[in-house]
């Protein structure tokens, strides 16, 4: 199913909420919230699903991990294989010290840094990849991507539109319950 929106985090956050309970949550076994890492994203999942297991898109990861390499080697430079492979693994506080032995020096350089690895130390519980690949979870978040195209990019973001967030956000309800198969839940909630 899905659900969108141009709104806020937190009215967000209790979108999914709404929908994880319409969807069966109470009873289920086990709850997995998969996110880029972003503040906000890890706000709504302490918020909504603090028991949920946390996880981070293992492609987001990859693209920080790009960036850090970019910062001290240059724009074309790749992740080191060591430290791609330490990513795989979970194993983040090695991955920390590889990576901070080529803090640069400069001002600029090693703020952008710092800034990187902070996203691996915040993120690092949920990023425990080899373990989540045990338990056969996803690490990727790529259907969910795949889905934010079909529902709202294959519609809102095709040449030469503009909307207002008021008729966006109508259309997107209303792919939102097609897609689902609840186009007669749309109509009946206009209708209250």
């Amino acid at each position: 199913t899905y659900v969108g929106a141009i709104e806020s985090s937190t009215l967000f956050g209790w979108r999914i909420y709404a929908e994880a309970l319409r969807r069966g949550l109470a009873q289920a076994k086990e709850v997995i919230v998969l996110t880029d890492g972003a503040r906000y994203n890890r706000t709504i999942a302490q918020t909504h699903f603090p028991a949920a297991v946390h996880i981070v898109d293992l492609f987001h990861a990859y693209e920080h991990l790009t960036h850090i390499a970019q910062i001290v080697w240059g724009q074309e430079a790749k992740a080191p294989k060591a430290w791609r492979n330490l990513l795989e693994a979970g194993n983040i506080s090695r991955l920390l010290h590889k990576a901070g032995k080529t803090l640069p020096a400069s001002g600029s350089s090693k703020k952008s840094l710092l800034k990187q690895l902070g996203y691996f130390e915040t993120n690092a519980r949920q990023m425990r990849y080899a373990e989540f690949r045990e338990k056969k979870f996803f690490v990727g978040s790529g259907v969910v991507e795949a889905g934010c195209r079909t529902v709202i990019g294959v519609r809102l973001k095709q040449s030469g539109m503009r909307w207002s967030v008021r008729g966006a956000n109508a259309i997107i309800a209303l792919r939102c319950c097609i897609l689902s198969g609840r186009f007669e839940d749309f109509w009946a909630s206009r209708a209250s």
